[in-house]
């Protein structure tokens, strides 16, 4: 029986070809996926070990946890920690660490390399171990700067130069007295490292006198662990704690495992979908092969051969296909994977340089995932195949689907998708992410439910078709008798194509309606022409709203600061804006009471007030991070949004109580109006930062909205390997199909249909298949982005579903245009069979 299974997959090797190559793609994915994730995390993680080199051991502050109204914060490094650090005995070296955000502008003035890698630290003393120096010298001074020589090559910049860079808004332009190399793992994944001497740096970073981190290198003779123990005996344990410098290491690449895990996670959900779509074209090929070797499969049983071995010289069959799928898809994997990672660069997305990663992980899920993949699609039909009465399949007698299991069938179907249905609806009356859950249920036992029912729908939804394939001739209605011939069959291709444009149709009217619900947000909520922020999301210096505050032009403005505070024994967020501009600068709907910000006044939105229990004319006691206690009246209820939400209170109530006061942004409102001559104005009086952005609310809202077409992107982008298997089974099933009909192909060729016409018959029955699967598939798309558009409706009160009729067009044309591709080869084929010897064909 392997001898005979053997044999099959040679003979029919060119039909098995498309089922190789959808396992092949499906395994490809997989393992690109494993191999860029696992490239990408090795080569993060030996940059980042290396740059713990100069660590023995790392003494970090200790995080005080809230307790009763006391605001849980970070306690400090001091130089006094920092001096008892080096009396341990085992001690070399210590080093006072100082980190924190600078944005550095090229000679064009644009932010060089990626705004949330650009970082700044100090340069300790005249000769820092960890930056070994490229040129010049160490700075001194807050004029002085170093720069790390991958970012002065990349900008052009000297020593001796003079460089604009920003640290939390201000422009500051030291001279650079020296260039270093380093380990960081930022700077080799494209950031920039700007170091100042230790006292600018504290200053600089809202860190006077104190550290980040005391770095601690051992004598010679001193393990990590021994040191540790040692600095543990002379430094207070309710303020501080040592790590190993091993340690850490580790920790820092469980923490990059962990981020590239996620993306992983991601990819390989989409592999998975592909590898879905791709069973669907593996069972229809096993089915199809099976039914044309019904006699053979017969003559077999009735030589001796048991059911169990019929099943099993199918699976011994579906064995050898997976096992050449799976080493072909390992292969192209690799490709995939190094391809990614080789042309990162292009998308300005730089990482660190590293070997290419191939673990035995990856390959034995290369392979398992082509085998078994393909042996669970194969399992029915050899199953099927076993069930065959021997006398019945010599006789050509097919045992068809009786009417007993047509009817358990639709029956099972029809129950999943009324309970998919009734799932999705009752989630829809959840909130938030609260339904998220219930939501994905309804919508798998719903698909599942329309991929059983398909053959029953097959036959009304393209009976549709009739009059238009009426209207081609004797090809159309040729074409469309054939698509419903195998309604299960037409089932299966069709369902493939169906699950792809289910999630790119989903995606698109979630992401067109989120669109137009943030355009309105931003038009009805905000009454500013300007918002302006950190491009990394970082706090402004209190100085931007003040330079911002003596423009000319500038009418109204107020910064908006949040800041951490204790009410009724929990931590609260508190946003402090200016009480008498709010009201000019926001559009904000009030339920209950009124807009008053001002003194102990504050407003609530309904959110938070329903969740504390608060209405208009509430008191409650806040403890700021001062310790301080005060009491706040509950002033007015109003409705939130993504922009603005929470508890708004006046900054001169709230930045007595702020060690360091920081604005998240400042909303600016103009006597000119938002135009790009107010904009350039601004930005001029900021000093053109490129570290601020100054924005509209119209770039507000492109700024939120790009993310979701980003998302869009990657999804239509990953989902296109879906599409591909999809035409990749349309093609196998016409092509198995065509042959199976070779006698009818022939006799319509012997009674006159021409090539030309046998041709058009095909690609009419591809384009019904891609058009029926097109329209479930749309239509399930629709039904989801609405129940997904409910949810978001609970948290977003100006959410509007929105049905982008454009794209559903264009997803449909795509599923013809996938029928059309699809038919190129198949039909051509069957275009140059020979009449004679298709007549004479078994």
């Amino acid at each position: 029986m392997v001898r005979t299974a053997l044999h099959n997959v040679l003979a029919h090797k060119a039909r098995l070809l498309m089922t190789v190559l959808a396992v092949m793609l499906g395994v490809a994915f997989v393992s690109g996926t494993l191999v860029f994730t696992n490239t990408i995390s090795d080569a993060y993680q030996r940059g980042f070990v290396k740059s713990f080199d100069q660590v023995d051991v790392a003494v970090t502050p200790k995080y005080q946890e809230s307790k009763g109204d006391q605001v849980g914060k970070s306690a400090e490094l001091t130089q006094a920690l920092l001096d008892k650090s080096a009396k341990a005995p085992g001690a070399a070296q210590v080093i006072g660490v100082v980190t924190g955000f600078t944005a550095i502008a090229d000679k064009d003035g644009k932010l060089v390399g990626d705004g949330f890698q650009s970082q700044g630290g100090n340069y300790w003393a005249d000769n820092d171990p960890r930056y070994p120096l490229v040129d010049g010298r160490a700075p001194n001074g807050k004029h002085e700067v170093m720069i790390d020589s991958r970012t002065a090559e990349r900008a052009g910049y000297q020593v001796g130069d003079t460089l604009r860079l920003s640290v939390d808004g201000p422009v500051l332009k030291p001279r650079i007295t020296g260039t270093f190399t380093t380990d960081d793992g930022n700077v080799a994944a494209g950031g920039s490292l700007a170091l100042f001497d230790t006292a600018t740096a504290q200053q600089l970073f809202g860190k006077a006198g104190t550290f980040d981190q005391i770095a601690v290198k051992a004598k010679r003779g001193v393990t990590q662990t021994a040191l540790k123990a040692q600095l543990g005996k002379v430094l207070p344990k309710d303020v501080a704690e040592s790590t190993t410098g091993k340690q850490l290491a580790s920790d820092q690449a469980d923490m990059i495992s962990s981020s590239m895990q996620e993306m992983r996670e991601g990819l390989l959900v989409f592999a998975g979908i592909a590898l879905f779509v791709g069973t669907f074209i593996i069972a229809n090929t096993f089915t199809m092969l099976v039914a044309q070797r019904t006699k053979e499969l017969a003559l077999l049983r009735a030589v001796g051969a048991s059911r169990r071995q019929v099943t099993r010289s199918v699976l011994v069959e579906a064995f050898v296909v997976g096992t050449v799928a799976g080493v072909s898809g390992l292969i192209a994997g690799i490709g995939i994977g190094a391809g990614l990672y080789s042309v990162m660069g292009s998308f300005d997305v730089t990482v660190p340089e590293g070997p290419l990663v191939i673990t035995h992980g990856t390959v034995g899920s290369a392979l398992a995932v082509g085998i078994v993949i393909t042996m669970l699609a194969a399992w029915l039909p050899g199953r099927r195949a076993a069930k065959i009465p021997p006398v019945a399949a010599m006789s050509s007698v097919h045992a068809k689907a009786t009417t007993k299991s047509l009817v358990v069938r639709n029956t099972i179907g029809a129950l999943l998708s009324v309970v998919g249905i009734a799932v999705v609806l009752a989630a829809t009356a959840f909130e938030g992410s609260n339904g998220l859950a219930p939501l994905g249920i309804g919508a798998m036992l719903l698909i599942t439910g329309v991929f059983i029912m398909a053959p029953l729908l097959a036959r009304p939804l393209i009976a549709t078709a009739g009059p238009l394939m009426r209207g081609l001739g004797v090809p159309g209605k040729l074409a469309r008798q054939n698509a419903v011939r195998n309604p299960r069959r037409t089932a299966a291709t069709a369902s493939a194509l169906m699950i792809g444009l289910t999630l790119i149709t989903g995606m698109t009217v979630v992401a067109g309606s989120l669109q137009k619900s943030i355009d309105e947000m931003a038009t009805a909520a905000i009454r500013a022409d300007y918002i302006v922020s950190m491009a990394n999301g970082n706090n402004l210096s209190p100085s931007v709203a003040k330079k911002l505050a003596t423009t000319s032009g500038v009418t109204v403005i107020s910064p908006m600061r949040r800041a951490p505070a204790r009410i009724d024994g929990t931590t609260e967020y508190l946003t402090g804006v200016n009480g008498r501009a709010i009201g000019k600068l926001t559009n904000l709907k009030v339920d209950d009471g009124a807009f008053n910000v001002s003194g102990t006044n504050v407003v609530v939105d309904k959110i938070d007030a329903k969740y504390q229990g608060w209405t208009a004319g509430s008191t409650f006691t806040v403890a700021f991070e001062d310790g301080t206690k005060q009491k706040l009246t509950v002033a007015g209820i109003y409705e939130g949004n993504t922009l603005i939400k929470g508890i708004l209170l006046d900054n001169g109530t709230l930045s007595t109580h702020l060690d360091h006061p920081a604005d998240a942004q400042v909303m600016v409102k103009t006597s000119a109006g938002a135009s790009d001559a107010t904009k350039d104005k601004l930005e001029r009086a900021l000093g053109s930062n490129p570290a601020i952005q100054v924005q509209d609310k119209k770039d507000l809202s492109n700024q939120i909205a790009q993310i979701f077409t980003l998302i869009l992107n990657m999804v239509y982008g990953l989902l296109a390997m879906t599409m591909i298997v999809a035409v990749l089974g349309v093609i196998n099933t016409l092509a198995m199909s065509v042959f199976e009909r070779s006698q009818e192909i022939g006799t319509l060729r012997a009674i006159g249909l021409d090539r030309k016409g046998i041709k058009r018959m095909v690609r009419l029955e591809s384009l019904l298949l891609s058009l029926f699967g097109g329209i479930l598939g749309i239509s399930l798309g629709v039904f989801f982005g609405w129940a997904a558009g409910e949810l978001l409706g609970t948290s977003m009160a100006t959410y509007e579903l929105v049905l982008p009729w454009g794209r559903i067009a264009l997803f449909l044309l795509l599923a013809a245009a996938v029928g059309v591709l699809a038919a190129l080869w198949p039909a051509r084929r069957t275009a140059r069979l020979n009449m004679l010897a298709a007549i004479n064909s078994e």
